[in-house]
């Protein structure tokens, strides 16, 4: 099969190398892909957002299946354009990305259909936002209700602070149109964890759970980042949380979408809050997370493709997903300065690899043959092992062997996830 993947990070990456196992996979066109993923792709100019550049693509290069794997693609209509050309995809149409692309319109649905989620009001208007959280409990959330690059949530632990965040994003405009409506809503405590899920609109089923790691510097602190690493499973998803999740969010969340019109087919990302009154939803996103899909797809024993097929086709009940026990650990190697301003260029030394070591890359170009940087994140350097500790070891011992100037890490990647597992002993 000729399969074309739309975008160009460590997730499309990650996939693109999933692809590739099944043997009914002949060739893999990335559009954009990056330097790194020509080693494993073609290659194909062009933005994942034009629409009508990625059909002519499908089209001149006879592609039997076209995974859409960003956001901003998938709220745009990117999956409603393919299918109406004959095109066979992995993705949702635009009515049900918008699970993703409004925040107003997911925590109206949770509201609605009963899913449990944290209490929250929905603005349009400054004046009425400014006087909500003039009086309501502190800390707030603060959320731009379309896409912003996962940075258009705020955490206010002053009225000051939540006054600047509403300012900002209505009248200042920093997320431009994304936060023309902004969410706010009480402040949640407890465990976070990511649950990726395959669905056809009828059948969900969850992947390995994950445990991610936003803040740029050890301890989380410093600014939120895309992800500067994560592992699976998540210590604190217990079966029983599990089982409570497909109960209570996982299902109702698909029956929700088919009930209003809008059928969800693809990857169903949950990201969930472990609160002392049970799991809620922080957040759904319409698509694979970035960096979790670096490491729940390693531990993905079933092909991706079948089951991408199955999805696409409806008949994922049929279809057989199995996951490994073991586990899995991504650290994220960037560029110094990021999430702020940082340099580009620098030439990239990559190892050889073993058989349960994967080098995911995410910002990198290249320039007379050479690998170089050309992203802030530049890539994850992800590893699979037995247990917990070990997955953790390989991994930091992997990115200690790839090179490139003014590269950091966190170091603390995974040590959440290993105390949680002391405390359960």
């Amino acid at each position: 099969m000729k399969i074309l993947v739309v975008g160009g990070g460590g997730r499309e990456h990650a996939i693109i190398k999933k692809l590739k196992e099944d043997a009914r996979t002949e060739i893999v066109y990335a559009l954009p892909g990056n330097g790194g993923i020509a080693a494993d792709a073609v290659c194909l100019e062009g933005s994942a957002t034009d629409i009508s550049a990625v059909v002519a693509a499908a089209k001149r290069y006879a592609a039997d299946f076209v995974v859409v794997a960003p956001d901003d693609p998938l709220a745009l209509g990117m999956v409603d354009a393919l299918e109406d050309e004959g095109f066979p995809c992995f993705g949702p149409r635009k009515s049900a990305a918008v699970i993703e692309g409004s925040k107003a319109f997911a925590k109206d649905l949770m509201k609605k259909y009963g899913i449990p989620t944290a209490a929250y009001e929905a603005f349009s208007d400054p004046a009425a936002a400014l006087a909500y959280v003039d009086a309501c409990p502190l800390p707030v959330v603060v959320k731009a209700d379309g896409l912003a690059l996962g940075k258009g949530v705020l955490i206010c632990e002053t009225r000051d602070a939540a006054r600047e965040a509403v300012r900002s994003m209505m009248e200042g405009r920093v997320f431009g149109d994304s936060g023309a409506t902004v969410v706010i809503e009480e402040f949640l405590t407890g465990p976070e964890v990511s649950v990726l899920s395959f669905t056809d609109g009828e059948t969900i089923v969850p992947m390995a759970s994950s445990m991610d790691h936003k803040r740029a510097l050890d301890g989380d602190k410093g600014l939120n980042t895309g992800g500067m690493g994560t592992i699976a499973p998540n210590p604190y998803y217990t079966p029983e949380i599990a089982a409570e999740c497909m109960e209570k969010i996982f299902l109702p969340t698909i029956r929700a979408m088919k009930a209003e019109g809008r059928p969800f087919k693809g990857c169903l990302y949950f990201g969930l809050m472990l609160t002392p009154d049970g799991p809620k939803v922080i957040e759904y996103n319409c698509r694979f997370g970035d960096p979790e899909t670096q490491v729940v797809l390693p531990l993905l024993e079933s092909s991706l493709l079948e089951v991408m097929l199955a999805v696409s086709g409806g008949r994922l009940a049929e279809t057989e997903v199995k996951f490994s026990e073991k586990s899995a650990c991504c650290v994220v190697l960037a560029s110094k300065g990021y999430p702020g301003k940082y340099g580009k260029g620098f030439a990239i030394t990559l190892p050889e690899t073993g058989p349960d070591e994967r080098v995911y890359i995410a910002g990198a170009a290249r320039r007379d043959g050479q690998l170089v940087t050309s992203g802030g994140r530049v890539l994850g350097a992800a590893a699979v092992a037995d247990d917990l500790p070990a997955a953790i070891a390989r991994a930091y011992a992997l990115a200690d062997r790839i090179h490139f100037d003014h590269a950091f890490c966190r170091r603390d990647i995974g040590q959440r996830a290993l105390k949680a597992l002391e405390e359960k002993k």
